[in-house]
């Protein structure tokens, strides 16, 4: 993987964006064959490129995204982690995390190749049919979590249980 060929640069989802001040920053690393920390998904609203190796991500308060951390040596993977966090609040509290700053609220967290991979086919069905991860109920991320812990199989994302979290939502609003 490499990343897009661009120079220094800053994004916005919108012309009224969060103050930098706000936002939930994640450091993003790629060297190839040995570190790379990604962004599954998520919709950063500020992007800085630091250097070919190292790039700055901002996520608005209330945001949610994957943070997928990888790492080998010469024997092989010494790391595989995922962690689903929610961008928090200034006045929110909040866990702290490494490469993310200040933190964020810890919706799923596992570590060992066999668990991400199994938290990445969860986010790919989601995809499939047709729904955005970031946009799925925080509480799946947390029962998904709960069962790979616990040795059991993460039940599947559904449509209808989309369309009651989003009823939810709309009637706690």
């Amino acid at each position: 993987m490499r990343w897009p060929a661009r120079g220094r640069r800053h994004m916005t989802s919108s012309p009224q964006s969060t103050p930098r001040g706000n936002l939930t920053t994640v450091e993003l690393i790629w060297i190839e064959k040995r570190v790379e920390h990604r962004i599954r998904f998520g919709r950063p609203s500020h992007e800085t490129i630091i250097d070919k190796q190292r790039r700055v991500v901002g996520f608005a308060p209330g945001s949610v995204f994957a943070f997928v951390r990888w790492a080998a040596n010469d024997f092989g993977t010494v790391v595989s982690r995922i962690d689903i966090v929610r961008a928090v609040l200034p006045a929110e509290p909040y866990q702290t995390l490494p490469y993310i700053r200040p933190g964020g609220e810890l919706l799923l967290k596992v570590a060992g190749w066999d668990k991400v991979e199994r938290v990445l086919q969860r986010i790919d069905t989601i995809e499939a049919i047709g729904l955005d991860p970031v946009e799925a109920a925080p509480d799946y991320w947390r029962q998904t979590h709960n069962r790979l812990v616990a040795g059991a199989t993460p039940r599947a994302y559904s449509l209808d249980q989309h369309r009651a979290f989003l009823l939810r939502k709309r009637a706690t609003s």
